[in-house]
């Protein structure tokens, strides 16, 4: 493989497109990764809600963009060497389509390229609550290996604002595949006068 780490970043139609976005932006930020995006169609919608970006913005952001039924790309194949994925936000239905195999576009025809070839692949998901079926899937595709990573709000940090909580949870991201984020703060234990 190539010096450069590839990423595959997959959005789904879930709600929280901007943080997708903001993963994009960061990596963008980073000269040894190289990107490769592919966006559902229910996610451009979700896009045109709730941003004010064009597709082609975003688009613009990775290093290579696909369309969703392309299912000849690259990224369709395990002999394309990728360092994994991360698909952000996670909807309920790409959700189920991975857990079963249901390959019917490049999104998740990608993602179980990740599977069967065992690299890794971070699910973002973005639903409350969780039905028994939700977690079902989830509970699944954890013993499968595949890193389940909420889009939790946390508060050790001190937020200001909600881009502070949306740079906390790209910089976890992130860091499933080493690499650094200079808005993610870590967690350095708490002083002896707050462990009563």
């Amino acid at each position: 493989m190539q010096n450069k780490k590839r990423i595959i970043v997959g959005i789904s139609g879930a709600s929280g497109a901007i943080l997708g976005i903001e993963v994009l932006r960061a990596l963008q930020k980073n000269d040894n990764v190289e990107t490769h995006l592919v966006i559902s169609t229910l996610a451009e919608k979700t896009i045109f809600h709730e941003t004010d970006l064009s597709l082609n913005e975003i688009q613009d952001l990775a290093d290579y963009s696909y369309p969703i039924n392309e299912l000849g790309a690259t990224i369709a194949s395990g002999s394309f060497e990728t360092v994994g994925m991360v698909i952000v936000p996670c909807s309920m239905k790409t959700l189920a389509g991975v857990a079963s195999g249901y390959s019917d576009n490049l999104l998740l025809r990608a993602a179980d390229v990740c599977l069967k070839e065992r690299r890794k692949l971070v699910i973002v998901p973005r639903e409350t609550p969780y039905n028994g079926i939700h977690l079902r899937n989830l509970s699944f595709l954890h013993d499968q290996g595949v890193v389940i990573l909420p889009a939790m709000m946390t508060f050790y940090h001190k937020p200001k604002s909600v881009q502070d909580m949306i740079n906390q949870l790209t910089g976890k991201i992130l860091s499933q595949f080493q690499i650094p984020f200079s808005d993610y703060s870590s967690w350095n234990g708490m002083d002896n006068d707050h462990n009563e």
